[in-house]
């Protein structure tokens, strides 16, 4: 987990925030940026899942329990000015779309909503997808056979949030690696835009854009597809 930096701009402060899968790799993060900008941040995750978290304990508050549990998420977004969401596949219990679901019925009005999920979600059709991408969801999709994940509920998730008059972001991701921050990666509305050929962000980048997305009004109800700012395509579309 990268230090804290003094120099970011503490524009959280006053502000309470709700990670919701906050004891996964992405979720660390997300909480690091946060309290790197001066927001009150409030942890969701599974119960057997807290003690991930141990790190943060004395800066934190950590609501275990299913994230799909809608009294755990009213009890957890409660007056909270934001909401960052990992949306999950997991089980077949719809997991991502009850998440979903109860950050959006309990939030409260005009809260920022920002939902993290990967490329393979399309908001208007216009995407396009290499082979690889196809095969993977192909993959991804028979797992539901096992009763382990069902890659079909985090469709159902995001289409629940594009129909919504919340303040929604639902961020798509690329690949992602671990190592040290890059800057804040760039998007595209569509998957197959040149600007994304390179198909990889930093974890902790993904993450930054995240917590930065609160701020950014211009990322209200849009679907960025984004990829690191130092990635081979991202430099060419610069230049």
């Amino acid at each position: 987990m990268e230090p804290s930096n003094p120099i970011i701009p503490q524009v959280g402060v006053g502000k309470r925030m709700c990670v919701v899968g906050a004891s996964g790799k992405l979720g660390r993060y997300m909480v690091q940026h946060a309290l790197d900008r001066g927001y009150e941040v409030v942890g969701v995750c599974r119960e057997k899942s807290v003690p991930k978290l141990a790190d943060f304990a004395d800066r934190i508050t950590v609501i275990g329990g299913r994230t799909n549990d809608r009294d755990v998420i009213a009890r957890a977004v409660e007056g909270c000015d934001a909401v960052l969401t990992v949306l999950v596949p997991w089980g077949v219990d719809d997991y991502s779309s009850g998440t979903a679901r109860a950050v959006m019925d309990f939030a409260k009005p005009g809260a920022r909503l920002v939902y993290s999920c990967g490329w393979h979600i399309t908001r208007d059709g216009e995407d396009t997808y290499s082979w690889k991408i196809k095969a993977a969801l192909v993959v991804a999709k028979l797992f539901r056979y096992t009763r382990l994940l069902d890659i079909a509920d985090q469709y159902r998730a995001t289409d629940l949030i594009f129909k919504s008059d919340t303040r929604w972001t639902v961020v798509r991701g690329s690949d992602l690696e671990e190592g040290p921050s890059e800057g804040l990666p760039v998007w595209a509305r569509h998957v197959g835009d040149p600007l994304l050929e390179s198909n990889m962000t930093r974890r902790t980048d993904f993450a930054l854009f995240m917590v930065e997305a609160v701020t950014d009004d211009d990322l209200v109800h849009e679907a960025p597809a984004i990829v690191g700012c130092k990635t081979a395509s991202a430099l060419a579309h610069r230049s």
